[in-house]
Protein backbone atom coordinates (compact mmCIF):
# COMPACT_ATOMS: atom_id res chain seq x y z
CA UNK A 1 0.00 0.00 0.00
CA UNK A 2 1.11 3.56 -0.63
CA UNK A 3 0.86 6.80 1.47
CA UNK A 4 -0.89 9.58 0.15
CA UNK A 5 2.35 11.06 -1.19
CA UNK A 6 2.79 7.75 -2.69
CA UNK A 7 -0.22 8.59 -4.32
CA UNK A 8 0.05 11.39 -5.72
CA UNK A 9 3.51 10.77 -7.46
CA UNK A 10 2.12 7.72 -9.06
CA UNK A 11 -1.12 9.51 -10.94
CA UNK A 12 1.60 11.76 -12.64
CA UNK A 13 3.03 15.30 -12.35
CA UNK A 14 1.06 17.83 -12.60
CA UNK A 15 -0.31 18.30 -16.63
CA UNK A 16 0.91 14.90 -17.31
CA UNK A 17 -2.25 12.62 -17.34
CA UNK A 18 -4.33 15.69 -16.62
CA UNK A 19 -8.04 14.72 -15.71
CA UNK A 20 -7.62 11.31 -16.24
CA UNK A 21 -4.67 11.46 -13.36
CA UNK A 22 -7.48 13.38 -11.16
CA UNK A 23 -10.50 10.82 -11.98
CA UNK A 24 -7.99 7.93 -11.12
CA UNK A 25 -7.29 9.01 -7.55
CA UNK A 26 -11.21 10.27 -7.26
CA UNK A 27 -11.99 7.09 -8.29
CA UNK A 28 -9.45 4.66 -5.77
CA UNK A 29 -11.17 6.77 -2.74
CA UNK A 30 -13.23 5.16 -0.06
CA UNK A 31 -16.05 6.13 1.33
CA UNK A 32 -15.52 8.35 4.30
CA UNK A 33 -16.38 11.18 6.64
CA UNK A 34 -14.87 13.56 4.17
CA UNK A 35 -17.97 12.44 1.46
CA UNK A 36 -20.59 12.74 4.21
CA UNK A 37 -19.35 16.57 5.32
CA UNK A 38 -19.59 17.43 1.88
CA UNK A 39 -22.60 15.69 0.98
CA UNK A 40 -24.16 17.31 4.05
CA UNK A 41 -23.21 21.11 3.05
CA UNK A 42 -24.28 20.64 -0.31
CA UNK A 43 -26.71 18.64 0.42
CA UNK A 44 -28.08 21.83 3.03
CA UNK A 45 -28.42 23.78 0.51
CA UNK A 46 -30.36 21.34 -1.84
CA UNK A 47 -32.98 20.74 1.15
CA UNK A 48 -33.69 24.96 1.57
CA UNK A 49 -33.62 24.95 -3.03
CA UNK A 50 -36.77 22.64 -2.24
CA UNK A 51 -38.13 24.30 0.77
CA UNK A 52 -38.01 27.52 -0.77
CA UNK A 53 -39.91 26.11 -4.03
CA UNK A 54 -43.11 25.09 -2.35
CA UNK A 55 -43.49 27.75 -0.93
CA UNK A 56 -46.00 29.58 -3.50
CA UNK A 57 -47.71 26.14 -3.44
CA UNK A 58 -48.27 26.77 0.58
CA UNK A 59 -49.18 30.13 0.52
CA UNK A 60 -51.74 30.07 -2.26
CA UNK A 61 -54.93 29.28 -0.33
CA UNK A 62 -54.82 31.83 1.62
CA UNK A 63 -53.46 34.24 -1.06
CA UNK A 64 -56.46 33.48 -2.91
CA UNK A 65 -59.29 34.10 -0.06
CA UNK A 66 -57.02 37.32 1.54
CA UNK A 67 -56.47 38.48 -2.32
CA UNK A 68 -59.33 37.28 -4.05
CA UNK A 69 -57.65 36.21 -6.68
CA UNK A 70 -58.92 34.19 -9.72
CA UNK A 71 -57.88 31.13 -11.41
CA UNK A 72 -55.32 32.81 -13.85
CA UNK A 73 -53.91 35.42 -11.06
CA UNK A 74 -52.67 32.19 -9.08
CA UNK A 75 -51.37 30.63 -12.16
CA UNK A 76 -49.27 33.75 -12.79
CA UNK A 77 -48.53 33.81 -8.92
CA UNK A 78 -47.12 30.63 -9.55
CA UNK A 79 -45.90 30.53 -13.04
CA UNK A 80 -43.45 33.73 -12.67
CA UNK A 81 -41.30 31.96 -10.44
CA UNK A 82 -40.99 28.89 -12.71
CA UNK A 83 -39.92 31.86 -15.23
CA UNK A 84 -37.06 32.49 -13.28
CA UNK A 85 -36.17 28.97 -12.79
CA UNK A 86 -35.96 28.56 -16.09
CA UNK A 87 -33.64 31.74 -16.78
CA UNK A 88 -31.57 30.96 -13.89
CA UNK A 89 -30.69 27.34 -14.83
CA UNK A 90 -29.63 28.75 -18.41
CA UNK A 91 -28.09 31.38 -16.65
CA UNK A 92 -26.03 28.91 -13.47
CA UNK A 93 -25.05 26.36 -15.88
CA UNK A 94 -23.17 28.81 -18.16
CA UNK A 95 -21.71 30.11 -14.97
CA UNK A 96 -20.79 27.04 -12.96
CA UNK A 97 -18.54 25.99 -16.46
CA UNK A 98 -17.14 29.32 -16.51
CA UNK A 99 -16.64 30.48 -12.34
CA UNK A 100 -16.55 27.19 -10.63
CA UNK A 101 -19.39 24.55 -9.40
CA UNK A 102 -18.94 25.57 -5.95
CA UNK A 103 -19.11 29.81 -6.52
CA UNK A 104 -22.09 29.58 -8.43
CA UNK A 105 -24.41 27.11 -5.82
CA UNK A 106 -23.46 29.89 -3.22
CA UNK A 107 -24.94 32.56 -5.64
CA UNK A 108 -28.06 31.20 -6.36
CA UNK A 109 -28.43 30.32 -2.54
CA UNK A 110 -27.76 34.12 -1.95
CA UNK A 111 -30.07 35.21 -4.19
CA UNK A 112 -32.63 32.46 -3.22
CA UNK A 113 -32.71 33.61 0.27
CA UNK A 114 -32.65 37.45 -0.31
CA UNK A 115 -35.78 37.10 -2.67
CA UNK A 116 -37.71 34.81 -0.01
CA UNK A 117 -37.07 37.90 2.35
CA UNK A 118 -38.62 40.05 -0.30
CA UNK A 119 -41.73 38.07 -0.84
CA UNK A 120 -42.60 38.08 2.83
CA UNK A 121 -42.78 41.84 2.56
CA UNK A 122 -45.24 41.68 -0.53
CA UNK A 123 -48.46 43.87 -0.34
CA UNK A 124 -50.25 42.19 -3.97
CA UNK A 125 -49.99 39.99 -6.03
CA UNK A 126 -47.54 41.70 -8.30
CA UNK A 127 -44.80 42.10 -5.96
CA UNK A 128 -45.16 38.69 -4.62
CA UNK A 129 -44.98 37.61 -8.21
CA UNK A 130 -41.61 40.05 -8.98
CA UNK A 131 -39.98 38.59 -6.33
CA UNK A 132 -40.83 34.81 -6.61
CA UNK A 133 -39.20 35.33 -10.31
CA UNK A 134 -36.29 36.66 -8.61
CA UNK A 135 -36.08 33.82 -6.41
CA UNK A 136 -36.83 31.35 -9.01
CA UNK A 137 -33.27 32.54 -10.16
CA UNK A 138 -31.69 31.13 -7.19
CA UNK A 139 -33.25 27.98 -7.29
CA UNK A 140 -33.46 27.31 -10.81
CA UNK A 141 -29.66 27.70 -10.84
CA UNK A 142 -28.78 26.38 -8.17
CA UNK A 143 -29.78 22.56 -7.58
CA UNK A 144 -28.26 21.25 -11.24
CA UNK A 145 -25.06 23.06 -10.70
CA UNK A 146 -25.07 21.01 -7.20
CA UNK A 147 -25.62 18.13 -8.60
CA UNK A 148 -23.21 18.24 -10.63
CA UNK A 149 -20.34 18.88 -8.51
CA UNK A 150 -21.73 15.70 -6.24
CA UNK A 151 -21.49 13.75 -9.23
CA UNK A 152 -17.84 14.67 -9.99
CA UNK A 153 -16.39 13.59 -6.48
CA UNK A 154 -18.49 10.22 -7.03
CA UNK A 155 -16.92 6.62 -7.44
CA UNK A 156 -18.48 4.91 -10.82
CA UNK A 157 -19.25 1.63 -9.07
CA UNK A 158 -21.13 3.43 -6.47
CA UNK A 159 -22.03 6.81 -7.81
CA UNK A 160 -26.27 6.11 -8.05
CA UNK A 161 -26.48 5.51 -4.80
CA UNK A 162 -23.77 8.00 -3.56
CA UNK A 163 -26.01 10.99 -5.46
CA UNK A 164 -29.72 9.61 -4.83
CA UNK A 165 -28.87 9.27 -1.37
CA UNK A 166 -28.11 12.88 -1.35
CA UNK A 167 -30.57 13.66 -3.55
CA UNK A 168 -32.78 12.48 -0.98
CA UNK A 169 -32.23 16.19 0.57
CA UNK A 170 -34.53 17.47 -2.32
CA UNK A 171 -37.95 15.74 -1.50
CA UNK A 172 -37.01 16.01 2.09
CA UNK A 173 -37.16 19.95 1.84
CA UNK A 174 -40.22 19.96 -0.10
CA UNK A 175 -41.48 17.24 2.79
CA UNK A 176 -40.36 20.06 5.50
CA UNK A 177 -41.64 22.88 3.60
CA UNK A 178 -45.69 21.09 3.40
CA UNK A 179 -45.08 20.17 7.37
CA UNK A 180 -43.84 23.43 8.59
CA UNK A 181 -46.74 25.07 6.27
CA UNK A 182 -49.03 22.77 7.90
CA UNK A 183 -48.63 24.56 11.80
CA UNK A 184 -47.48 27.83 10.57
CA UNK A 185 -49.30 29.06 8.13
CA UNK A 186 -52.71 28.49 9.90
CA UNK A 187 -51.34 30.27 13.29
CA UNK A 188 -48.16 32.81 12.26
CA UNK A 189 -49.52 33.47 7.92
CA UNK A 190 -47.78 32.89 4.76
CA UNK A 191 -44.90 35.60 5.42
CA UNK A 192 -43.83 33.61 8.27
CA UNK A 193 -42.70 30.35 5.68
CA UNK A 194 -41.14 33.14 3.39
CA UNK A 195 -39.14 34.49 6.57
CA UNK A 196 -37.98 30.90 6.96
CA UNK A 197 -36.90 30.61 3.59
CA UNK A 198 -34.35 33.39 4.16
CA UNK A 199 -32.07 31.04 6.27
CA UNK A 200 -30.08 30.03 2.99
CA UNK A 201 -28.14 33.33 3.21
CA UNK A 202 -26.06 31.76 6.00
CA UNK A 203 -25.46 28.59 3.88
CA UNK A 204 -24.23 30.66 1.57
CA UNK A 205 -21.27 32.58 3.25
CA UNK A 206 -20.45 29.42 4.60
CA UNK A 207 -20.26 27.57 1.88
CA UNK A 208 -17.04 28.81 -0.02
CA UNK A 209 -14.88 28.00 3.23
CA UNK A 210 -16.12 24.51 3.70
CA UNK A 211 -16.71 23.56 0.47
CA UNK A 212 -13.18 22.66 -2.03
CA UNK A 213 -13.77 23.50 -5.35
CA UNK A 214 -14.09 20.22 -7.78
CA UNK A 215 -10.68 19.02 -9.09
CA UNK A 216 -12.12 17.47 -12.74
CA UNK A 217 -13.58 21.33 -13.22
CA UNK A 218 -10.44 23.32 -12.00
CA UNK A 219 -7.88 20.92 -14.33
CA UNK A 220 -10.85 21.34 -17.62
CA UNK A 221 -10.20 25.07 -17.10
CA UNK A 222 -6.50 25.18 -17.15
CA UNK A 223 -5.92 25.62 -13.24
CA UNK A 224 -3.60 22.11 -12.80
CA UNK A 225 -1.82 23.38 -9.33
CA UNK A 226 -5.20 24.10 -7.75
CA UNK A 227 -6.08 20.82 -8.87
CA UNK A 228 -3.18 19.33 -7.66
CA UNK A 229 -3.48 20.46 -4.49
CA UNK A 230 -7.29 20.09 -3.96
CA UNK A 231 -7.09 16.18 -4.74
CA UNK A 232 -4.22 15.95 -2.34
CA UNK A 233 -6.12 17.64 0.59
CA UNK A 234 -8.84 15.34 -0.23
CA UNK A 235 -6.86 12.25 -0.13
CA UNK A 236 -5.37 13.67 2.85
CA UNK A 237 -8.52 13.92 4.72
CA UNK A 238 -10.01 10.46 3.40
CA UNK A 239 -7.13 8.55 4.74
CA UNK A 240 -6.98 10.09 8.15
CA UNK A 241 -10.42 9.70 8.14
CA UNK A 242 -10.42 6.02 7.16
CA UNK A 243 -7.36 4.98 9.24
CA UNK A 244 -5.07 3.70 6.54
CA UNK A 245 -3.25 4.45 3.52
CA UNK A 246 -4.88 4.46 -0.14
CA UNK A 247 -4.78 2.01 -2.84
CA UNK A 248 -3.24 3.39 -5.60
CA UNK A 249 -5.03 4.76 -8.30
CA UNK A 250 -5.86 2.36 -11.14
CA UNK A 251 -5.18 2.81 -14.80
CA UNK A 252 -5.81 6.81 -16.36
CA UNK A 253 -9.31 7.35 -18.23
CA UNK A 254 -8.42 9.05 -21.25
CA UNK A 255 -8.34 13.15 -20.79
CA UNK A 256 -11.14 15.32 -22.18
CA UNK A 257 -9.89 17.63 -24.62
CA UNK A 258 -11.16 20.99 -25.68
CA UNK A 259 -13.19 24.10 -24.42
CA UNK A 260 -16.94 23.89 -23.73
CA UNK A 261 -18.97 25.78 -26.06
CA UNK A 262 -23.48 25.49 -26.03
CA UNK A 263 -23.93 24.33 -29.62
CA UNK A 264 -21.41 20.58 -28.25
CA UNK A 265 -24.69 19.93 -26.96
CA UNK A 266 -26.18 19.30 -30.01
CA UNK A 267 -23.77 17.90 -32.19
CA UNK A 268 -22.66 14.45 -32.82
CA UNK A 269 -23.56 11.58 -30.08
CA UNK A 270 -24.62 14.63 -27.21
CA UNK A 271 -27.52 15.55 -29.77
CA UNK A 272 -29.20 12.18 -29.15
CA UNK A 273 -28.57 12.77 -24.90
CA UNK A 274 -29.64 16.21 -24.92
CA UNK A 275 -32.69 15.36 -26.87
CA UNK A 276 -33.94 12.23 -24.83
CA UNK A 277 -32.42 14.23 -21.69
CA UNK A 278 -34.84 17.10 -22.72
CA UNK A 279 -38.08 15.32 -23.04
CA UNK A 280 -37.60 13.22 -20.09
CA UNK A 281 -36.60 16.68 -17.75
CA UNK A 282 -40.59 18.15 -19.21
CA UNK A 283 -42.68 15.69 -18.80
CA UNK A 284 -41.10 14.61 -15.49
CA UNK A 285 -41.93 17.89 -14.23
CA UNK A 286 -45.08 18.37 -16.01
CA UNK A 287 -46.55 15.94 -14.14
CA UNK A 288 -45.31 16.88 -11.25
CA UNK A 289 -45.95 20.45 -11.48
CA UNK A 290 -49.08 19.94 -12.65
CA UNK A 291 -50.31 17.97 -9.39
CA UNK A 292 -48.50 19.56 -6.86
CA UNK A 293 -49.21 23.11 -7.22
CA UNK A 294 -52.52 23.04 -7.55
CA UNK A 295 -53.17 20.17 -4.88
CA UNK A 296 -54.34 22.21 -1.66
CA UNK A 297 -55.82 24.47 -3.74
CA UNK A 298 -58.03 21.42 -4.80
CA UNK A 299 -58.27 20.39 -0.91
CA UNK A 300 -59.83 23.51 0.10
CA UNK A 301 -61.50 24.70 -3.25
CA UNK A 302 -63.12 21.51 -4.43
CA UNK A 303 -63.74 19.00 -2.26
CA UNK A 304 -64.23 21.72 0.81
CA UNK A 305 -61.32 20.59 3.18
CA UNK A 306 -59.76 22.72 5.42
CA UNK A 307 -56.67 24.35 5.52
CA UNK A 308 -54.71 22.15 7.68
CA UNK A 309 -55.73 18.93 6.29
CA UNK A 310 -55.22 20.05 2.93
CA UNK A 311 -51.64 20.95 3.73
CA UNK A 312 -51.55 17.24 5.56
CA UNK A 313 -52.30 15.94 2.35
CA UNK A 314 -50.14 17.11 0.37
CA UNK A 315 -47.46 16.79 3.31
CA UNK A 316 -48.31 12.53 2.95
CA UNK A 317 -47.75 13.24 -1.03
CA UNK A 318 -44.02 14.32 -0.26
CA UNK A 319 -43.60 11.89 2.04
CA UNK A 320 -44.23 8.95 -0.16
CA UNK A 321 -42.05 11.22 -2.84
CA UNK A 322 -39.30 10.62 -0.25
CA UNK A 323 -39.54 6.68 0.07
CA UNK A 324 -39.67 6.73 -4.25
CA UNK A 325 -36.30 8.61 -4.00
CA UNK A 326 -34.71 6.15 -1.52
CA UNK A 327 -35.92 2.80 -3.18
CA UNK A 328 -34.17 3.92 -6.82
CA UNK A 329 -31.20 5.08 -4.57
CA UNK A 330 -31.36 1.34 -3.32
CA UNK A 331 -31.54 -0.28 -6.98
CA UNK A 332 -30.28 2.28 -9.77
CA UNK A 333 -26.59 1.19 -9.59
CA UNK A 334 -27.88 -2.64 -10.04
CA UNK A 335 -30.63 -2.32 -12.42
CA UNK A 336 -29.40 0.96 -14.43
CA UNK A 337 -30.44 4.03 -15.42
CA UNK A 338 -32.75 3.32 -18.13
CA UNK A 339 -34.49 0.67 -16.75
CA UNK A 340 -35.14 2.39 -13.77
CA UNK A 341 -36.79 5.56 -15.92
CA UNK A 342 -38.76 3.55 -17.81
CA UNK A 343 -40.42 1.73 -14.50
CA UNK A 344 -40.71 4.83 -12.88
CA UNK A 345 -42.49 6.82 -16.00
CA UNK A 346 -44.60 3.40 -16.13
CA UNK A 347 -45.81 3.73 -12.70
CA UNK A 348 -46.39 7.40 -12.55
CA UNK A 349 -48.87 6.96 -16.07
CA UNK A 350 -50.97 3.87 -13.89
CA UNK A 351 -51.35 5.58 -11.32
CA UNK A 352 -52.54 8.98 -12.90
CA UNK A 353 -54.46 6.74 -15.45
CA UNK A 354 -56.54 4.35 -12.80
CA UNK A 355 -57.42 7.57 -10.76
CA UNK A 356 -59.19 8.94 -14.29
CA UNK A 357 -60.81 5.84 -14.87
CA UNK A 358 -62.02 5.18 -11.33
CA UNK A 359 -63.80 8.97 -11.33
CA UNK A 360 -62.38 12.00 -8.84
CA UNK A 361 -64.81 11.32 -6.03
CA UNK A 362 -63.29 12.72 -2.43
CA UNK A 363 -60.27 14.37 -1.67
CA UNK A 364 -59.02 11.13 0.59
CA UNK A 365 -59.01 9.66 -2.85
CA UNK A 366 -57.01 12.40 -4.56
CA UNK A 367 -54.93 12.09 -1.83
CA UNK A 368 -54.08 8.61 -1.90
CA UNK A 369 -53.60 8.30 -5.38
CA UNK A 370 -51.31 11.28 -5.76
CA UNK A 371 -49.06 10.07 -3.02
CA UNK A 372 -49.11 7.25 -5.25
CA UNK A 373 -47.90 8.84 -7.94
CA UNK A 374 -45.11 11.18 -6.40
CA UNK A 375 -43.60 7.69 -5.01
CA UNK A 376 -42.90 7.20 -9.01
CA UNK A 377 -42.33 11.29 -9.74
CA UNK A 378 -39.64 11.71 -7.68
CA UNK A 379 -37.79 8.49 -8.52
CA UNK A 380 -37.69 9.61 -11.96
CA UNK A 381 -36.75 13.90 -10.59
CA UNK A 382 -34.23 12.34 -8.74
CA UNK A 383 -32.29 9.80 -11.23
CA UNK A 384 -32.67 12.70 -13.67
CA UNK A 385 -30.63 14.26 -11.29
CA UNK A 386 -27.66 11.73 -11.17
CA UNK A 387 -28.51 11.28 -15.14
CA UNK A 388 -28.14 14.60 -16.84
CA UNK A 389 -24.14 15.69 -15.41
CA UNK A 390 -23.08 11.67 -16.60
CA UNK A 391 -23.82 12.68 -20.09
CA UNK A 392 -21.49 15.05 -20.83
CA UNK A 393 -17.43 16.04 -19.98
CA UNK A 394 -16.18 18.27 -17.72
CA UNK A 395 -15.92 21.33 -19.91
CA UNK A 396 -19.80 21.49 -20.58
CA UNK A 397 -20.92 19.34 -17.70
CA UNK A 398 -23.09 21.89 -15.58
CA UNK A 399 -24.12 23.43 -19.16
CA UNK A 400 -25.74 20.24 -20.23
CA UNK A 401 -27.21 19.31 -17.07
CA UNK A 402 -28.56 23.10 -16.35
CA UNK A 403 -29.92 22.81 -20.19
CA UNK A 404 -32.39 19.89 -18.76
CA UNK A 405 -33.10 21.87 -15.85
CA UNK A 406 -34.62 24.90 -18.61
CA UNK A 407 -37.13 21.87 -20.12
CA UNK A 408 -37.53 20.80 -16.40
CA UNK A 409 -39.10 24.72 -15.89
CA UNK A 410 -41.28 24.22 -19.32
CA UNK A 411 -42.52 21.74 -17.76
CA UNK A 412 -43.03 23.44 -14.01
CA UNK A 413 -44.72 26.54 -16.38
CA UNK A 414 -46.99 24.39 -18.50
CA UNK A 415 -48.29 21.55 -16.16
CA UNK A 416 -49.64 23.89 -14.00
CA UNK A 417 -51.20 26.00 -16.57
CA UNK A 418 -52.61 23.65 -18.42
CA UNK A 419 -54.46 22.20 -14.99
CA UNK A 420 -55.34 25.57 -14.35
CA UNK A 421 -56.92 25.89 -17.70
CA UNK A 422 -58.82 22.46 -17.29
CA UNK A 423 -60.19 23.28 -13.68
CA UNK A 424 -61.52 26.67 -14.89
CA UNK A 425 -63.20 25.29 -18.22
CA UNK A 426 -65.31 23.09 -15.39
CA UNK A 427 -64.23 20.18 -17.82
CA UNK A 428 -63.93 18.05 -14.41
CA UNK A 429 -60.85 16.49 -12.39
CA UNK A 430 -60.57 13.34 -14.33
CA UNK A 431 -59.63 15.24 -17.72
CA UNK A 432 -56.55 16.13 -15.63
CA UNK A 433 -55.36 13.22 -14.63
CA UNK A 434 -56.16 11.34 -17.90
CA UNK A 435 -54.05 13.78 -19.48
CA UNK A 436 -51.39 13.86 -17.36
CA UNK A 437 -51.12 9.89 -17.68
CA UNK A 438 -50.84 10.20 -21.43
CA UNK A 439 -48.09 12.45 -21.49
CA UNK A 440 -46.36 10.06 -18.51
CA UNK A 441 -46.61 7.36 -20.81
CA UNK A 442 -44.91 9.30 -23.67
CA UNK A 443 -42.11 9.89 -21.08
CA UNK A 444 -41.85 6.22 -20.76
CA UNK A 445 -41.51 5.92 -24.26
CA UNK A 446 -38.57 8.08 -24.60
CA UNK A 447 -37.07 6.94 -21.87
CA UNK A 448 -36.27 3.49 -23.67
CA UNK A 449 -34.37 5.51 -26.00
CA UNK A 450 -31.89 6.46 -22.88
CA UNK A 451 -28.05 5.57 -22.78
CA UNK A 452 -27.04 3.93 -20.25
CA UNK A 453 -24.37 4.99 -17.93
CA UNK A 454 -24.12 2.48 -14.61
CA UNK A 455 -21.18 1.59 -13.86
CA UNK A 456 -18.94 3.82 -16.15
CA UNK A 457 -16.49 6.96 -14.89
CA UNK A 458 -17.71 10.37 -16.19
CA UNK A 459 -14.52 10.18 -18.83
CA UNK A 460 -15.39 7.13 -20.31
CA UNK A 461 -18.94 8.06 -21.43
CA UNK A 462 -17.08 11.02 -22.82
CA UNK A 463 -13.91 10.09 -23.92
Amino acid sequence: MTTVAGNAGAAGAPGKQGLGSIAARLERLPHSRWHVKVRFLIGAVTFFEAFDQLLAASALPVLIKDWHLSTGQATFAVTTGSIGMLLGALVAGWLGDRIGRVRTVALGVAITGLASLAVATANGIELFSLFRFVQGLGIGGVVPVAATYINEISRSDKRGRFVLLYEMIFPAGLAAASLVAVWVVPNLGWRAMFILGGLPVLIAVALPKHVAESPRWLLSQGRVEEAEKVIARIESEVERAVGEPLPEPGPAPVAETGRGRLRDLFTGRYLRRTAVLSGLWFIAYYVNHGISTWLPSLYTKNFGLDLTTALVYTLLSNITGLVGTFVVALLIDRIGRRPALVAALGGTALTLGILAMVGVTSGLQVALFASCTTFFVYAINAGLYLYSPELYPTRNRATGAAFGGLWNRLGVILGPITVGAIIGSGSGLGLVFAQLAIVAVVGAVIALFAVETKGRTLEELNA
